[in-house]
């Protein structure tokens, strides 16, 4: 792995700290009117997605990191792995169901999801940003039920639950932002 210096920080790089990858969020270098310049910048965790402060001398060393994200299609699951498949070489890998953890509430089969690699390990599985989905299941829709703002819960055809506006039924189709859970327009 190579090694940079703060002065090539740039947001967004991938960092290995204590056998950890991080990716800068980012940074800025301080020179106080006193004493030496130092650099106070933010980093993001890639398995558990906490975001944590940092300070450090200015020129101190760190492991840089090439972060990779492959787009692989989801195919099918066997209860105990997630099978992807690269579009370019055909080739299938399996993933956890436990390492995809929440995500997989988004993942239906044939789509496209961003697989993401810190030199050859597997960091993270993303569905795709915005998904259709059918309603198929919430409560009828009653006239008069319109009131800005109200919503009601329906579950949708990946067994995800979605906070829906009032009058939206059974059978329509809907779009989804996936990094949030939160219904964004009806299709």
């Amino acid at each position: 792995m190579a090694s940079i210096t703060t002065a090539d920080f740039r947001n967004g790089m991938g960092l290995k700290i204590k056998d950890k990858y991080y990716t800068i969020v980012e940074f800025q270098h301080v020179k106080p009117g006193k004493g030496g310049a130092f650099v106070r910048y933010k980093t993001k965790d890639l398995k558990t997605g906490r975001v944590v402060e940092n300070t450090c001398n200015a020129g101190s060393k760190f492991e840089s990191v090439q972060l990779i994200t492959n787009e692989m299609q989801y195919l099918y699951n066997d209860g105990d792995n997630y099978y992807f498949m690269d579009m370019t070489s055909y080739e299938q890998i399996a993933v956890p169901a436990d390492f995809i953890g929440d995500n997989a509430k988004w993942l239906r089969e044939n789509d496209n999801a961003q697989l993401l690699y810190a030199d050859t390990e597997l960091l993270g599985v993303n569905p795709p940003m915005f998904i259709e989905a059918e309603v198929i299941e919430t409560v009828p829709g009653a006239k008069g039920n319109t009131v800005q703002g109200a919503t009601k819960p329906a579950t949708i055809d990946t067994g995800a639950v979605v906070q829906v506006p009032m009058y939206l039924n059974e059978g329509e189709r809907i779009k989804v932002d996936t990094r949030t859970g939160e219904f964004v327009q009806r299709l």
